[in-house]
């Protein structure tokens, strides 16, 4: 993907979540029409390492669900 310095500009947030998701390998910004910068994922800290991170750290009670009919039930809807 081919991006001119204000768009960059104006949608940072946006190119660099669709690089760090992979949705876009790399972006290229561009000044007058003339490639300047190339933005890719930093590849030592992978999205993929990070979900997770407290996985077996937390407990939940067991009858975390008690509940779930009555409350899909108040809120119109059934699971």
């Amino acid at each position: 993907m081919q991006v001119n310095i204000r768009e960059a500009k104006t949608n940072l947030s946006n190119l660099v979540r669709m690089v760090e998701t992979g949705q876009e390998e790399r972006i290229i910004i561009t000044r007058y029409g003339k490639p300047i910068v190339k933005m890719v994922p930093y590849n030592d800290v992978p999205v993929s390492k990070r979900i997770g991170i407290a996985k077996g750290k937390l407990k939940s009670p067991e009858d975390l669900d008690k509940y779930n009919d009555e409350i899909a039930e108040m809120f119109g809807g059934t699971l």
